[in-house]
Parts: structure tokens; sequence; C-alpha cells
């Protein structure tokens, strides 16, 4: 069957970050939707599957989702969204992976990540550009 027999705390975060995170999270540097008008209904549903989730856990399905996530440890899936930009940028930046090296380029005094500017000035798609990875992590 399909149903898990215990609803222990450690057993559902288990499951849940084995199983079910793994799938709101894939390739989320790709798609991740910005926090701006018109995508705040993608962002509120992907972080309901985890709402529910957090929900069926026996001893804290009541808390408000704030204290629940305290208790199991976690974050929020936007939280992690960002997080995993930033790591991105950083295996880009410092050369650990072999693509992106023309997306972003150190300060001079070295301290500051500078995205490059785009060789199209003459866009086509600006809003699907203005949230790709370049751009959301500059403000970080």
């Amino acid at each position: 069957t399909r149903s898990i027999v215990t609803r222990d705390k450690i057993v559902m975060r288990n499951v849940y970050k084995c199983i079910v995170r793994p799938h709101l999270e894939y390739c989320a540097q790709l798609w991740s939707p910005p926090a701006t008008h018109g995508n705040w209904a993608t962002i509120i549903e992907l972080e309901s599957v985890q709402r529910r989730f957090t929900r069926l856990i026996d001893g804290i399905g009541t808390l408000p989702y704030s204290d629940r996530l305290k208790a199991l440890h976690l974050t929020t899936l936007a939280e992690r969204r960002i997080r995993g930009d930033l790591i991105e940028v950083y295996k880009i930046v410092n050369g650990m992976v072999e693509y992106g090296k023309d997306l972003f380029c150190m300060s001079r005094s070295g301290d500051k990540i500078i995205s490059m500017p785009s060789k199209n000035k003459d866009r086509l798609v600006p809003k699907i550009a203005d949230s790709f990875i370049t751009e959301r992590v500059i403000s970080f």
C-alpha cells in the first residue's frame, strides 16, 4: 500500500526529505520563480505541499507553520531556493563547474560578485531574463 504506518516526527521528516522535497526542488536554480507579481500563486502552491506534509506529523500538526518547521529543523522552500542559488554561484565563480563562466566575475578588490552585462541589449523577453540566476543573486 501507499501509506506510512507511523507518523513519528523523525520518520516523517526523513520521508519528506528523501522522497517529497527532491521533487519540489529538482533543477530549482533553473526554474525558480522570482518573488514578484504574477508568481505568488506558484510560490504559495509549492510551499503548501510542505505545509500539508508537516500537518500530518503527530505532536506538531496543530502548531503554526513556522513552529512546525523549527521543530523539524527545516526551512521554507523559498529559503532553500535562495540558498541553492548562492551555492550554485559560488561553484561558478570558484571554477568548480564547467558551465556559467561568462555569467559572473569578481570585482577588482575581489570581495564582490558582479553579474556580467547581457550581450543582447535588445532582449525579446526581458521579463524572463530578469528572473535568471544572474539577477536573483546579486541582491544577496
